[in-house]
């Protein structure tokens, strides 16, 4: 009768604990140690969990097709691999988390720390990736930005590897990281999103995306991103999709630059 109390007991205060729990789940990731870097802005753990860095992107390694994903490097991907490998494979390092910590396929989302450097800033700074600004993990947005404008002015990594390209070309370079350049000629507001239209035929032209979650980003620094952009030369930098032609998603004002107000 004792053990049986006990044993409740145990099983009581064990829920207890691991019920308040996501804290259980993120709380020994201050020393861990990275078994393998799958690419530059993943690496497999210790413990068999996969971190994706927060705040950055880099050329992918692998493309998915029908069939399952296939080796096919993006230009700049295996230098990237091969530098984050170089920072932190078989090394010990502390996880940092920010609001949202696991993506929807099931990786943990932190900022990699080794020793004193900050692994997901020294691959902005070198050129070795770029900003990716998704809400709500945006912790240290101005950081990245700033170090993403000035690996960009000295042309380091990528930036010396890419061109920025015209807006007609976006369609060759889908499933890639880019920097995009056109003027706006219309916008279109759907139950779902924001679209910064690039041509006159919105099936086939490059678009800039923007969800509806993401909209208050803008309001609240005072930009209707519907009006404020319509006219204007712009460039814009992240992966390119294609749905009803070649787009860029954006999130933040500061994913987006004006180079002309003409």
């Amino acid at each position: 009768m004792r053990l049986t109390k006990y044993l409740i007991f145990f099983f009581i205060f064990f829920a207890s604990a691991c019920s308040v729990t996501k804290k259980c789940q993120f709380k020994d990731y201050s020393y861990i140690k990275v078994i393998k870097v799958i690419d530059g802005d993943t690496v497999l753990l210790s413990n068999k969990k996969i971190l994706r860095y927060i705040g950055i992107d880099t050329p992918e390694i692998t493309r998915k097709t029908e069939k399952g994903f296939i080796y096919q490097p993006q230009p700049f991907a295996i230098e990237a691999k091969e530098y984050n490998k170089k920072l932190v494979e078989g090394k010990y390092i502390r996880v940092e988390f920010d609001i949202e910590k696991i993506d929807k396929y099931g990786r943990l989302l932190g900022y990699c720390f080794v020793d004193d450097i900050f692994v997901n800033a020294k691959l902005l700074e070198d050129g070795f990736a770029a900003v990716y600004t998704k809400p709500p993990n945006l912790k240290y947005k101005d950081l990245f930005l700033k170090l993403q404008k000035d690996a960009r002015e000295k042309r380091k990594g990528l930036w010396g590897a890419y061109e920025t390209i015209e807006h007609t070309q976006a369609y060759k370079y889908i499933g890639q990281i880019r920097t995009v350049q056109g003027k706006v000629l219309s916008t279109y507001k759907s139950k779902k999103c924001l679209f910064l239209n690039f041509g006159n035929d919105y099936k086939t032209d490059f678009t800039i995306t923007i969800f509806n979650d993401a909209l208050e980003n803008f309001y609240r620094q005072n930009i209707d991103p519907a009006n404020f952009y319509l006219g204007k030369v712009v460039q814009v930098t992240g992966r390119l999709r294609h749905y009803n032609g070649p787009e860029i998603i954006i999130y933040t004002p500061a994913d987006i630059e004006i180079i002309d107000e003409k």
